[in-house]
């Protein structure tokens, strides 16, 4: 549909004028060739779907979408940012297009994405200006694309306009609406990063960010996210960044932010309107976010919001990638907006202990400019914690998605800390007493390494299991866990890129992979690891995400024959897996080299567009840069110029 009747949702005047706003029209912001991509448009159908069919929708006054004026866009946009968005959907930009949007940190575009990013901003406006004409209490923009990561000239992250912020400019600019100080919120599991610097120097806006952070290692992966960023000039202290050291945090984590910093700074803030980036990929379940809140937890973070200004609250939609936790989490806010009642449930949950330092290091940031927060928190509450749980399952660290979501998200009544979240799609299985691992683990090879395992503690990874600093997701190991026997390094006639959106171990931006056929004016520097075959089909499992049990290897001795013949071996147990692809390049000491990559076909996907090449993050080139330096190949200023060469090379 087109847009929405406004007549076909009303209200008795005995309960609350709730708007909700959905356009079909947003959905046609895509992938080139629609490639699966966490962004994409089932998620706002799923929210959709979910609440007309628990009837809520028709509970609300349904919204018509409208899109964003220039003259509101620009102010918290470059003129030459937003002439970008406004035409690239043109036929004049169809053989530029992608190229474009590679320039970008994770952005994908098509011949929607202009009236999609136009319509998203267009219609936080419109409901923002509702609420804050009293026309409505409170109101929900379903919209894609999110915004809360675009910045000033630069497209990132999912988004290309940043909706809560024009929303809020056009609030503060309107004087006849009487809008003086806005609290935006920001509970999205990634940093509003883009909706910080809009606001970092201004004291009308008071900005309160709780994500994911890890010391800067967690996207947008830079230090904009830490509690020591708290605004500038007249704006100081106006900014407020909770910063997660881990993830799996939930219900309990969230709330004990809210009743410690957030709340109180409200209420001494005493804002005239509240604006939400409601993002829902901290949720049970996604597959970025690795956090744990149900919906009881997000009910609970809105419901304690009511209380100020006199509930005039917008959400707008940001991340989420779930489709069933966004859609039940969705459901649990609107049931507030609509009934503003006590919230059914409970957690028994303590908050981490690392959740207390947080909340503490903060309330000594920001004491000075919130009076509300002098006072230390006694000991008798800090000292209730919970451990960060120990998963009983081995998890790998590659690139699959969250199983059981359902099933977790009926778990809401067991201590958050004992929920099982982040299961990859497979355990190794336990089966090093099987006669094909007793077999292997008498042959040699030389595992070649080309991105991320060139350095050494982060390959080991793999062998030992665990993780490095950058890394999102552990690894767990291979069944024989000694170390490498021998390590050098080679150059190959190969040719290095770098591709995809984003990775379950690195998160967003490009991992690298090499070309399966060589040429001669192509060099990539690899890494070589002398292990056994046996630990090479362990390793092989951990790149390749899937359910194989492993009760007969990936890569055997017939497939070392063969690909010794054949140059390269798809496995085909594994197929959808990233590097599926075993190529053979030569021998070394009589011992062969293999490496493994895409196949040819996934190098023509990378070449047309239909597969993005992509940058890699800059976690994940700073270990490339490790490893090439600290191997003696490169200096630390050829190593960055040798990445950035393969990153920026057309193929």
């Amino acid at each position: 549909m087109e847009g929405v009747d406004s007549g076909s949702g009303g209200t008795s005047r005995s309960q609350r004028r709730v708007g909700i706003l959905y356009d079909e029209r947003m959905c046609r912001h895509h992938t080139p060739d629609d490639e699966p991509h966490p962004e994409n448009p089932n998620r706002i159908r799923a929210i959709w779907s979910k609440l007309q069919s628990a009837g809520v929708a028709q509970r609300c006054e349904v919204l018509n979408a409208k899109e964003a004026e220039d003259k509101y866009i620009l102010s918290v946009h470059g003129k030459s940012h937003v002439d970008v968005i406004r035409n690239i959907s043109s036929k004049q930009f169809n053989s530029r297009r992608n190229r474009i949007a590679s320039k970008f940190n994770s952005i994908y575009l098509n011949e929607g994405s202009s009236e999609a990013a136009y319509l998203a901003a267009g219609s936080v406006v419109e409901v923002a200006k509702r609420v804050a004409k009293g026309e409505l209490d409170s109101a929900f923009a379903i919209v894609r694309p999110p915004g809360h990561h675009a910045e000033h000239d630069e497209a990132m992250g999912f988004c290309l306009y940043n909706n809560v912020a024009i929303a809020t400019n056009f609030l503060l600019s309107e004087k006849e609406l009487s809008i003086n100080k806005i609290l935006i919120v920001d509970w999205d599991v990634h940093h509003g990063n883009g909706t910080q610097k809009s606001f970092w120097k201004d004291p009308r806006v008071l900005f309160f960010s709780v994500h994911r952070h890890e010391f800067g290692s967690f996207y947008p992966a830079n230090d904009d996210g830490d509690y020591t960023m708290i605004g500038e000039g007249p704006g100081a202290g106006y900014n407020i960044n909770v910063p997660w050291e881990n993830g799996r945090c939930g219900d309990a984590d969230y709330l004990a932010v809210w009743d410690h910093i957030l709340i109180p700074v409200a209420k001494q803030f005493n804002p005239d309107m509240i604006l939400i980036s409601a993002g829902f990929d901290a949720a049970v379940g996604d597959p970025l976010g690795g956090c744990c809140v149900t919906p009881y937890g997000y009910a609970m973070m809105l419901k304690k919001l009511m209380d100020f200004a006199r509930g005039k609250i917008v959400l707008a939609l940001e991340g989420g990638y779930n489709l069933a936790s966004i859609s039940n989490s969705a459901l649990a806010c609107m049931e507030v907006l609509l009934d503003n009642k006590t919230v059914t449930g409970s957690t028994e949950a303590y908050p981490f202990e690392s959740t207390w330092r947080v909340i503490q290091a903060v309330r000594q940031e920001l004491k000075a400019f919130w009076s509300v927060l002098a006072d230390e928190l006694p000991t008798k509450l800090t000292s209730q914690k919970a451990p960060i749980p120990v998963m009983k399952i081995l998890i790998s660290g590659s690139d699959s998605e969250a199983e059981d979501v359902e099933e977790l998200l009926q778990d809401v009544i067991l201590p958050l800390s004992t929920l099982r979240v982040d299961v990859d799609h497979h355990v190794l299985a336990e089966s090093a007493s099987v006669s094909w691992r007793s077999d292997l683990t008498k042959i040699d090879i030389w595992y070649a390494t080309f991105g991320s395992n060139m350095w050494k503690p982060r390959f080991l990874c793999y062998i030992e299991g665990g993780l490095v600093d950058g890394m999102q997701k552990p690894c767990s190991g291979s069944m024989d866990k000694s170390l490498p026997k021998e390590i050098l390094w080679k150059t190959f006639p190969h040719r290095l890129l770098f591709g995809r959106e984003s990775s379950r171990t690195w998160g967003l931006g490009g991992v690298a992979f090499l070309h399966p056929e060589s040429k001669n004016e192509d060099i990539v520097h690899m890494c070589l690891y002398r292990i056994t075959l046996e630990q090479f089909n362990d390793v092989l499992l951990q790149e390749n995400v899937s359910s194989y049990d492993m009760s007969s290897p990936l890569f055997d001795l017939t497939s070392l024959d063969c690909i010794k013949e054949k140059g390269s071996f798809n496995l085909e147990a594994v197929k959808k897996g990233w590097y599926h692809n075993v190529v053979y390049l030569g021998m070394q000491q009589d011992i062969p080299i293999l490496t493994m990559t895409c196949d040819t076909l996934v190098i023509e996907n990378f070449r047309s567009g239909k597969v993005p090449l992509r940058a890699p993050s800059e976690d994940y080139a700073n270990t490339l840069v490790r490893g090439l330096v600290e191997g003696g190949q490169l200096s630390e200023e050829e190593a960055v110029s040798y990445i950035k060469d393969a990153a920026t090379k057309p193929l």
